[in-house]
């Protein structure tokens, strides 16, 4: 049994990017973490309602993917640049050593999203092997709106280089995102279900399967 963290800008993020594969490391036998960047609240201009909306998808969401725990950092999203870096990585630091997880899973570093890249520059700086011997593999996920509106430049692009398959569990895998009815739009905005299903026909084309996730390995100690 492998114990696996996921690391959400946003929730959303989570599925888009891996939610196959999270789905697949459960039927594994797996042990999976969820940790979430960012919340909204009411102090920052939502409502109630909507607030408490985006909680009950939260909830339904980890209940759908089985997670072991989920860890809500509660920074306020859309601004995670207004938090001290030193902050972000002793919060983050604080979890990674309390699930001390195999495989990490965490968004791309040039996404398109300020969020997602300053995600990854803190969890990033809190996995370092001496630190957190019990990391044996790190890997960014794309995320549909994000990824593939980042700058098309050779140090940005997102070139993957590992793939999983989850032909067995793409339908679960939209089914869970249409959890998050928000998020949703109509074909041709990029999060779409016909856009998911042509991106993970595209990637699963690619490594010779009928659906498969894609990532950019960052390390593998084995």
């Amino acid at each position: 049994m492998s114990k696996i963290l996921v690391v959400s800008p946003h929730p959303d993020d989570e599925t888009l990017g891996c939610g196959g594969t999270i789905l697949k490391h459960k039927a594994m036998g797996d042990e999976v973490y969820w940790m979430i960047m960012t919340n909204i609240s009411t102090e920052k201009g939502y409502t109630k309602i909507k607030v408490k909306e985006r909680q009950k998808e939260i909830n339904i969401v980890a209940k759908g993917y089985g997670f072991k725990d989920v860890f809500k950092l509660d920074f306020p999203t859309t601004k995670l640049d207004e938090i001290p870096r030193g902050q972000m990585v002793k919060t983050v630091s604080n979890i990674v050593g309390k699930a001390a997880p195999d495989i990490v899973y965490l968004p791309n570093r040039n996404d398109m999203h300020s969020d997602h890249k300053i995600t990854f520059d803190g969890v990033i700086s809190s996995t370092k092997t001496f630190r957190y011997p019990s990391i044996k593999k790190i890997l960014m996920y794309e995320t549909v709106s994000e990824t593939e509106f980042s700058s098309l430049l050779p140090d940005s692009a997102f070139i993957p280089n590992s793939f999983s398959d989850i032909s067995e569990y793409f339908d679960e895998k939209i089914h869970i995102m249409k959890i998050y009815k928000g998020e949703l739009g109509e074909h041709p905005f990029p999060r779409s279900i016909e856009n998911l299903k042509a991106l993970a026909t595209f990637r699963g084309a690619t490594a010779g399967v009928k659906y498969a996730e894609a990532f950019m390995v960052l390390k593998e100690i084995w």
